[in-house]
């Protein structure tokens, strides 16, 4: 099984930026789908951002368009995830995740669809 390593979180202020990053333990291929996730204390894991593999389509949550770009680079198997104007309600953990069977053009919101996870990086912002 795939594995996926983030990295790239920390504590920083409101109007700040953060560059989040996930590696694969493995060659992706071309029905491949990324996303990031996040979860906050005492809330469900909702959906943040996602990417495929082979079109670069993405999709991205109303609450973060416009601020966050989710982008992959195909020789370092990595996809990132560029948080610019952060804001306290962006205080989570940031799951990476994987789905490596897309049958859909658009990469899927849904976290059941993705099989593979990382462990998470913290992400806190402070007002």
């Amino acid at each position: 099984q795939v594995q996926l390593v983030e990295s790239g979180g920390g504590l920083v202020q409101a109007g700040d930026s953060l560059r989040l990053s996930c590696v694969a333990s493995a060659r992706t291929f071309s029905r491949t789908a990324m996303a990031w996730f996040r979860q906050a204390p005492g809330k469900e894991r909702e959906f943040v951002a996602a990417i495929t593999w082979s079109t670069s389509t993405t999709r991205y949550a109303d609450s973060v368009r416009g601020r966050f770009t989710i982008s992959r680079d195909i020789g370092k198997n990595t996809v990132s995830l560029q948080m610019n104007s952060l804001k306290p309600e962006d205080t989570a953990v940031y799951y990476c995740a994987g789905r490596y069977t897309m049958t859909t053009v658009l990469p899927p919101t849904d976290p059941t669809s993705y099989t593979s996870w990382g462990r998470g990086t913290q992400v806190t912002v402070s007002s």
